[in-house]
């Protein structure tokens, strides 16, 4: 529980003991203006509606049966019953003094572990990664990561296509090649990038290659060995190029991770099955349908879902309903994420309405699609190459990775070659990662170089700065954080401010992964690190005449701004350094 669930579960409890009804709940927040207290309790006004009484006066009542002595060093009412607390400096001292040496900053583990399958990045095989990919594979991962630090079970789902007409497409071309010129055939994934977009464009423009497209599936689906040969070639080249993606990127997913389409195949006709016993299929010209009341055409009619072609053949919908099955009942989550573009939405809202409905959910799991926007150019459309076409993900990581090396060759030229390579590496991932993760994932964005790398605002070389700044406040010192021995002191307004900041990781952590929204957790580091650089102007650490008390306690503040900055930083994927 962190600190705010604390105090509204004590303001809760003192509302019901001065005459609110059973269950009503007190809701607080944090106060952004320091006259407001620390936090600030709403729940009062409708309560005292509800009793009839006056607001302030239930409130006053509310504040006698708070239970908070050792927490709270003033507690006040405003407005028309708002009630403010304010923390005891004693106490929050306390509380930081347990996180210093505590590489989780105060955060524990949660006390009710839960099952998280977060389904992410999904990339197409046979063809490299675009930047199409970056958004869903860097936001689900830090998802991921603050899940798994708050001490949640999370399951990974790499839910790459690997089935279906494409891959008959792509057999069909490269024997039709073999056959013609057999030193044409290439399985460098970029050439089969190139055999994939001619494959295409022979397959909808020649009939006689698109029946032949067709029988490869067949083939491939009746578990051919030279097809089945062949395709596993390239999910393995495909997967091999998206690893090294990853590590670049220090995104977490494994080649274990990978639950690709091929893998529920086999489940297929048990949907269709299960779909025909709830009364939920139609068959509508051939095709197996499932038509939804809750979503209508343009003429008003409810909207089908195909679930089986009359070909026989199956389709996206088909397979998410098996997922979900998977996922439920077998995994047995409790909360599904897929971190997929906003385009997909009726897609998801579609296929959750039908697993209800088969019971391929179940009560306990929670569905839920995490959206996102897109990438931009600077002209506000799709961002693109310069000739208009997808820009590979590899691809931009380069440039990442030059521009940051001239940026550092600028700021930080005396810095030894292996620290340089170090620096650049983390700069320039980690300028690429937080410039997405620092925007509201439901939002579309602007992509520019300069922003990203600048090392003013709310950017990852700033955030990395500030880190490496506590860093060299140590190194000026001369100690480690070991060898510190006073007792921390918020005495100063900047030191309090800096503390209640560090005190509200936990909190910010619970809101991330509630939303699935990473922004908040990047805004929570931008506020330490510019309430760091506050109290630092304001509070002297290494100066001389500053007693030694004084500046063991700021040494400890430091430590916990370090602390705190690597561990939000770890979470969203960002590695730290110690110089800049």
């Amino acid at each position: 529980m962190n600190i705010r669930q604390f105090l509204e579960s004590e303001v809760s409890r003192a509302l019901v003991a001065a005459g609110a009804p059973e269950g009503t709940q007190a809701m607080v927040r944090t106060s952004s203006r320091s006259s407001f207290g620390d936090y600030q309790a709403n729940g009062v006004m409708g309560a005292a509606k509800k009793l009839g009484k006056n607001p302030r006066e239930l409130a006053e009542d509310v504040i006698r049966q708070l239970s908070l002595a050792d927490v709270a060093e003033k507690i006040e009412i405003a407005g028309p019953g708002f009630i403010n607390i304010f923390l005891k400096p004693e106490w929050m001292q306390q509380q930081l003094q347990q996180w210093i040496t505590d590489p989780r900053v105060g955060v524990p583990k949660a006390d009710k572990s839960k099952t998280i399958v977060i389904d992410y990045s999904s990339p197409n095989l046979a063809k490299e990664m675009h930047v199409g990919h970056l958004r869903s594979t860097i936001i689900g991962d830090a998802v991921t990561r603050a899940f798994e630090f708050l001490g949640h079970k999370v399951v990974r789902q790499n839910h790459v296509g690997d089935w279906g007409t494409q891959f008959g497409m792509l057999i069909a071309y490269m024997e039709r090649l073999a056959a013609e010129n057999p030193d044409a055939v290439s399985m460098e994934l970029s050439d089969l990038e190139t055999f994939y977009r001619d494959a295409k464009k022979s397959f909808d423009e020649d009939p006689e290659f698109a029946e032949v497209a067709r029988e490869y599936v067949v083939k491939l689906q009746s578990g051919d060995e030279h097809c089945k040969k062949l395709w596993e070639k390239f999910i393995d080249i495909s997967l091999n190029h998206s690893e090294e993606i990853y590590r670049r990127l220090n995104v977490s997913l494994t080649r274990d991770d990978v639950m690709a389409e091929s893998a529920y195949n086999d489940d297929l006709p048990n949907v269709i099955k299960l779909l025909e016993e709830k009364g939920l299929l139609t068959d509508d010209q051939g095709a197996k349908v499932v038509f939804l009341e809750e979503f209508k055409t343009k003429d008003g009619e409810p909207m089908g879902v195909i679930i089986q072609k009359k070909d026989g053949g199956f389709l996206y919908s088909t397979t998410d309903l098996a997922a979900i099955r998977y996922r439920c009942h077998t995994l047995h989550a409790d909360r599904v994420l897929y971190y997929v573009d906003a385009r997909q939405g009726q897609h998801f809202e579609q296929v959750f309405t039908i697993c209800k409905k088969a019971g391929f959910s179940t009560a306990r799991c929670s569905l839920e699609h995490h959206a996102f926007g897109m990438m931009l150019g600077d002209d506000g459309k799709p961002f693109k190459t310069r000739a208009g076409g997808v820009v590979k993900l590899a691809e931009l990581l380069d440039e990442a990775e030059d521009r940051a090396a001239t940026l550092i060759a600028q700021k930080s030229p005396n810095l030894d070659e292996e620290q340089k390579v170090e620096v650049i590496r983390a700069v320039a991932m980690g300028a690429i990662k937080y410039a997405d993760l620092s925007k509201n994932r439901t939002s579309d964005y602007i992509f520019n170089w300069d922003n990203m790398l600048a090392f003013d605002g709310n950017t990852a070389p700033y955030i990395l700065y500030a880190y490496t700044r506590v860093k060299s406040i140590f190194r000026k010192a001369g100690v480690q954080l070991e060898e510190l021995s006073g007792e921390l002191a918020v005495l100063a307004p900047e030191e309090r401010t800096l503390a209640m900041k560090l005190m509200q990781f936990h909190e910010t952590l619970d809101v991330m992964v509630a939303e699935g929204q990473p922004h908040l957790l990047c805004g929570y580091l931008y506020d330490v690190a510019g309430t760091f650089m506050t109290f630092y102007e304001a509070c002297p650490v290494n100066k001389p005449g500053v007693e030694e008390a004084t500046k063991q306690s700021r040494l400890l503040l430091c430590a916990l701004v370090a602390n705190t900055l690597k561990a939000g930083l770890d979470v969203l994927g960002i590695d730290t350094v110690e110089q800049m």
